[in-house]
C-alpha cells in the first residue's frame, strides 16, 4: 500500500509541473531500488514498472480490425461492412470513436482502480494504449477535450480520470488539452445498471460550452477523451453540445469499450 500511494503521488506530480515531476521521479527510482514493481491489475511482481504480468496481459482484449468505422466496435468476422447496423439506424453525433480494449475483467480492474482506487499511476499505461488505438484520429485533431465531471463529484474524487488520460495523450501527441471548453452543468446519477434509453435521458442537457470559450471550439476538430464508453450516450451528448457551439468535427477515444452494450 505504501508503494501504491507513493506511485500515485509521483503521477500527480507529473501532471502538475516540472519540479513536482522531478521529485516524483526521484521517489520512483528510490522505491524501485528496494521494492519490486507490481502488476497494476493483480499486484504480482513484474520486471518493469507499469507492466502487466503475463496472465493479465493475456486477459486484456485489445480492439483490433475489422471494426465499425463510426462506433469503433469490433466485428466478429473478417469480411464485414465498414459501418455497423447500429451506426446506420442510430447514427451518433460524433464522427468516429475508438477504444483501446474491450471492457472485460482485466480492463474493468484497471478502470475501477484508476477511478475509485486512486491508482493514478495507471494513467500513463492506459493513456498510451488509447493514443495508439486513436492514432488516426489524433493525426487530424486540433485539441483534446476530456469528458468533465460535475464540480461536486470532482470535489469528492479530487481528480478527473478523463483529464489524466487526456494529459498522457497530450504529452505523447503534442495536441493541446482543453478542459475549459466543456462543462458539466447538471449533476447526474451514476449510470451503472441503466438501459441505453435511461442513459440518454440521464445526460440530457448535462453539458454546456461556456460563452467565453466558444471561440476555442468554433471551427476546430476535437477529440473527446474518457475512460469507458458503454452505450455512447455521454459521448453523443458531449459531441452534440460541442457541434452546436461550432466545432467542425468531434471524435471520441476511450480506454475501454463495452462491446455488448453497443451491438454491431
Amino acid at each position: 500500500m505504501v508503494r501504491i500511494a507513493t506511485r500515485a503521488t509521483a503521477v500527480i506530480g507529473s501532471v502538475r509541473g516540472a519540479s513536482a515531476k522531478a521529485l516524483g521521479a526521484a521517489w520512483h527510482a528510490a522505491l524501485d531500488a528496494t521494492l519490486p514493481p507490481l502488476c497494476p491489475a493483480c499486484a504480482t511482481p513484474v520486471a518493469d514498472p507499469g507492466a502487466l504480468c503475463g496472465p493479465c496481459w493475456s486477459g486484456l482484449s485489445f480492439v483490433t480490425p475489422p471494426l465499425c468505422e463510426r462506433l469503433g466496435t469490433p466485428f466478429p468476422h473478417a469480411f464485414s461492412p465498414s459501418v455497423s447496423a447500429r451506426a446506420v439506424t442510430h447514427p451518433p453525433a460524433f464522427s468516429h470513436a475508438r477504444g483501446a480494449v474491450r471492457y472485460d475483467a482485466v480492463a474493468q480492474t484497471l478502470v475501477h482502480a484508476l477511478k475509485y482506487g486512486d491508482r493514478l499511476d495507471l494513467a500513463p499505461m492506459m493513456g498510451r494504449f488509447m493514443a495508439t488505438a486513436g492514432r488516426a484520429l489524433l493525426a487530424e485533431a486540433d485539441a483534446l477535450v476530456p469528458v468533465p465531471l460535475h464540480w461536486r463529484r470532482l470535489w469528492t474524487r479530487r481528480f478527473n480520470q478523463a483529464a489524466l488520460l487526456a494529459t498522457v495523450m497530450a504529452d505523447s501527441s503534442g495536441i493541446p488539452r482543453c478542459d475549459e471548453v466543456l462543462r458539466r452543468v447538471r449533476a447526474t446519477p451514476q449510470q451503472v445498471g441503466m438501459t441505453r434509453d435511461e442513459r440518454a435521458a440521464n445526460v440530457q442537457a448535462a453539458f454546456r460550452v461556456p460563452d467565453r470559450h466558444r471561440h476555442a471550439v468554433r471551427g476546430r476538430r476535437l477529440v473527446l477523451v474518457d475512460d469507458v464508453m458503454t452505450t455512447g450516450a455521454t459521448a453523443d451528448t458531449c459531441a452534440r453540445t460541442l457541434l452546436r457551439a461550432g466545432a467542425a468535427r468531434v471524435d471520441v477515444i476511450v480506454f475501454a469499450l463495452v462491446v455488448n452494450a453497443m451491438p454491431a
